[in-house]
């Protein structure tokens, strides 16, 4: 299974921790420690419960990605899983799907931590913190591939001392340890209506609400790539990044609902910052600005790494411009890294001068494609597992739990997720434009399956 796959031309310049560390950080982003207030407004306690069920469906489509990985290592990742399961249209669908909604999402980040620096030094003006962020990573994603790994171990590791801080002080608060607390009790949980307030329509909202913190997992297969031993490392980065995510997103919602009436959340509002407010740890919003800021950040090198592999890898198949495919000395894609950064700077100009119109369609276009994706990477799995078994049963290393029954009931979750968005006034726009973006895709790869078949 592996000689079927061509020699990746890329860097082998990534170590296990910078893997492990991705596979961590990755997912922790703004939409955590931010947008969670949403989902508690809607859910109240019962967000405990949305994120077990959001986070289920992620591990489950880790898992089954961890295993493509790991048989079959390629910097395009499930694109290429993708193509090889379901043919040429899957993986350049997939792939350009994938690629469009990180350098929009991209844009996002930027023009967030733009907005926060500009809090700092408001004489510097927005744009010109754009500029400067996507210079500076631009600058170290072209030098080599182990500046990348570097800036995401530390940026990771910043991430996952704040939440492991944030985890201790709330249990000594709850339990009355810190001064001036007392212990708390389950009234919180139990008041307010009750553990689940809004029944479980409130829960489901909320996964609907949460479901989309949890993209980002996928750039850990795509960097297994350019890692030593790419089948190992990305098992053990899928196995880690697994329970300790659960762990971190859980952990951290239980803690907010325990401490604080979820009456009190307002969506925008970062319920972290409510709570060290609240246990009276000083300058709280300002040291939850810097962390944000520096998640925001870590998701913008990410994505810019993530989408100039992905790009490669589609130019290696024949699915991009071929012009993309040239590699620096050092291992490096230029043209793909300065193609995805030039794709980025358009769509930041975009949400700097039309936010609420041009921007906003654009993100709604890329709003539910995570979710199509994801059943790409399922209905892959479905077909490559029993092939793998066949050709090279042992190239796996890292198996899909319960198969084929957890990748048909993760399917059937996504699904149900898609429906239920169909339904939600604010969601349903997403659906409608991502849909729309991926029937455009799916026409593209039609056209171009229809013209080669005639060659």
């Amino acid at each position: 299974m592996h000689d079927s796959l061509p020699a990746e031309p890329l860097s082998h310049g990534l170590k296990q921790r910078h893997l492990t560390m991705l596979g961590l950080g990755g997912v922790i982003g703004a939409g955590l420690f931010v947008g969670s207030g949403a989902g508690i407004a809607v859910a109240g306690p019962g967000i405990v419960v949305s994120y077990l069920i959001a986070g289920a469906i992620a591990m489950l489509v880790m898992r089954m990605l961890g295993e493509m990985s790991s048989a079959m290592p390629a910097s395009g990742s499930f694109s290429v899983h993708a193509e090889r399961a379901l043919g040429r249209w899957a993986g350049f669908s997939v792939g350009w799907l994938y690629w469009f909604l990180l350098v929009v999402v991209l844009a996002v980040e930027a023009t967030g931590a733009a907005k926060i620096a500009n809090g700092w030094a408001p004489g510097v003006p927005q744009w010109a913190w754009v500029l400067i962020f996507m210079v500076v990573f631009t600058g170290a994603n072209l030098a080599a591939v182990k500046n990348f790994g570097e800036f995401e171990f530390w940026f990771a590791a910043l991430k996952i001392f704040a939440i492991v801080t944030f985890l201790a002080l709330g249990l000594l608060a709850i339990f009355g340890v810190l001064p001036d607390t007392s212990a708390v009790g389950l009234s919180n949980l139990t008041g307010q209506g009750g553990f689940l307030p809004a029944g479980w329509s409130g829960v489901v909202s909320g996964v609907l609400a949460v479901i989309f913190a949890f993209g980002g997992l996928e750039v850990v297969t795509i960097a297994a790539a350019e890692s030593d031993d790419p089948a190992r490392a990305v098992g053990r980065a899928v196995r880690s990044a697994v329970w300790r995510i659960l762990f971190f997103y859980v952990g951290s919602m239980l803690v907010i609902v325990t401490l604080l009436p979820w009456t009190s959340m307002k969506p925008g509002q970062s319920p972290y910052v409510a709570v060290l407010d609240s246990i009276g740890i000083p300058a709280a919003g300002q040291i939850m600005n810097i962390v944000v800021f520096v998640a925001l950040l870590s998701a913008l090198n990410a994505n810019l790494y993530g989408s100039s592999r992905m790009i490669f890898s589609l130019a290696e198949r024949g699915e991009a411009p071929k012009g993309l495919l040239k590699v620096s000395g050092g291992g490096v894609p230029r043209r793909a890294v300065l193609a995805s950064v030039a794709f980025g700077f358009v769509s930041v100009l975009l949400n700097l001068k039309w936010p609420d119109s041009v921007f906003l369609y654009m993100l709604n276009a890329v709003g539910a494609v995570l979710l199509f994706v994801w059943a790409l990477i399922a209905l892959s799995q479905l077909r490559l597992r029993r092939r793998i078994e066949r050709e090279a049963p042992e190239t796996l290393s890292l198996k899909m739990w319960a198969f084929p029954y957890l990748t048909w009931a993760a399917l059937a979750a996504m699904a149900a997720v898609l429906v239920l968005m169909l339904f939600d006034d604010s969601a349903r726009p997403q659906v409608l434009w991502s849909a729309g973006a991926t029937a455009v895709v799916l026409l593209v790869a039609g056209v171009r399956e229809l013209r080669t078949r005639r060659v």
